[in-house]
């Protein structure tokens, strides 16, 4: 069993940034991915970034890359999402996940990812 809980939330104006936390407890291995998706009202759940727990390939959408960064504590077992140039369009839930399917790929659908945190709420005002 793995629980995720994010923080970092808020409101934001255009240009301006906010980092996402995800602290995780349980036994995470070092195979699993960690990703962060976002969904936002109306819309489906899409895969923002993902990396995974050792390290290596890191996964981007193409709307946030170069925007937005994806790390990793190993120490804490925190994963962050560091987002710049906020944009309006990054309104959304912001989720954090954890994929334990062992694959060769990174998971880009939110089917592929067995353990979610709670979202939190970021705010893009124009």
């Amino acid at each position: 069993q793995v629980q995720l809980v994010e923080s970092g939330g808020g409101l934001v104006q255009a240009g301006g940034s906010l980092r996402l936390s995800c602290a995780a407890s349980g036994r995470i291995f070092s195979f699993y991915v960690m990703g962060w998706f976002r969904q936002a009202p109306g819309k489906e759940r899409g895969l923002v970034a993902a990396q995974r727990w050792s390290g290596g390939t890191i996964y981007y959408a193409d709307a946030v890359k170069g925007r937005f960064t994806i790390s990793r504590d190993n120490v804490k077992k925190t994963v962050y999402l560091q987002m710049n140039s906020l944009e309006p369009e990054d309104t959304a839930v912001y989720y954090c996940a954890v994929s334990t399917q062992l694959t060769s790929e990174i998971q880009t659908v939110a089917s592929g990812y067995d353990y979610w945190g709670q979202g939190t709420q970021v705010t893009v005002s124009s």
